[in-house]
Formats: structure tokens, sequence, C-alpha cells
């Protein structure tokens, strides 16, 4: 069973929002949206990166993911759904833990295969749920990750799809994590 919150205002730097949680197990899923979200809604499915979105960290792209497409959505409507599925699905403890043998030469998959886990082990499952309960058929989803291109291609209630993709600075810490995305992950970058 899924429990929804009620809906609140969500004032931003990047502008104002309303919020809505959806609560799956143990999860907490949040949702920030515009007040009207307009036919074909500008969507981005984020998956939760502490080390990134919170602390600041340069190792990932993920935090300038999240502030571009809090700022375009502001300015074309549309959602953002804030997956709790830190460090691709294997959690925060075993996402540092996977830091540990990157900083000792290992890419992302490696440092995941090397603790036990796949490269990315994340779900969309909420997402169909989330969709439907915010009356959404039609998106431009916000992503260059063919796996949430076919996640939401295989919604049924979900009848036009397409493509934003998020361009993001490269740096001297993120590089080697860009270019496994790309070149091993299928990425569209």
């Amino acid at each position: 069973m899924i429990e929804v919150s009620k809906e609140a205002n969500l004032p931003t730097k990047m502008g104002h929002f309303k919020i809505k949680v959806y609560k799956e197990g143990e999860k907490e899923h949040t949702v920030i949206y515009t007040d009207s979200l307009g036919e074909k809604p500008l969507i981005r499915i984020h998956s939760e990166c502490l080390t990134g979105d919170v602390l600041s960290s340069i190792k990932c792209d993920c935090q300038d993911q999240l502030h571009q497409a809090m700022r375009d959505i502001q300015k074309n409507k549309g959602a953002i759904l804030y997956l709790r599925q830190e460090g691709r699905g294997i959690g925060l403890l075993n996402k540092i833990n996977a830091y540990h043998f990157q900083d000792k030469g290992m890419d992302t998959i490696e440092a995941n295969k090397h603790i036990g886990f796949d490269a990315d082990i994340r779900e969309y499952g909420i997402v169909e749920f989330i969709l439907n309960d915010l009356k959404i058929t039609k998106i431009n989803l916000m992503t260059n990750n063919p796996k949430k291109i076919k996640a939401i291609e295989d919604i049924p209630s979900i009848t036009e799809v397409s493509r934003t993709s998020l361009v993001t600075e490269i740096n001297d810490f993120n590089k080697n994590y860009l270019d496994v995305k790309k070149n091993d992950m299928g990425h569209l970058l």
C-alpha cells in the first residue's frame, strides 16, 4: 500500500512549487511540481544523492541536474519525482564503500561490482503510481538515461513520451563518472 501526504506549498530559491510525499514501505519519495502541469509537462525522475544534492560533491552531476531541472520546470511547468534510491539503488553506506574503491582507481561500475552489486539496481515502479495520481498522461522526460525512458514508455496510462536532455559541467572529479555513464551504461550524453 502506498500512503500519500497532503499537498503543501514549497517556496524555493528556484521558484514556488507544490510538494507531496508518497510513502512506499520504508521509502518516502518526494514530488515537487508547479501549480499547473500543462498538457505535456516536463518531468524529471531524480534519484536521491546525499553527497551531490545536499553536500555539493562534484564527483557526480546530480546536484547540477537537480537544480537545472528545478529551473526549467519552474519556467515550463512540470514535476520532479525525487526517488529514495541512493547510489543507483545500493544505499548510502554501500555508496560510500564504493567511493572508497573509486578512490583506489575503480570506476563506478567496477566499484559497485566489487562490493557485490550490479551497476544500477534502481527501480521505477512507484513512478506509475505518482504519474497516475498527478493525472499525467503525456510527458516530456528530462533525462539522459535510456532505462528511465523505457520505464516511462512501459506505463500503460502514458500516451506520449518525448525527451529533453540534461547538460551539466564536466570537471576533473566527474569526468570518469560521466564517461562511464555514456560509454558503459548507454546514457545519451
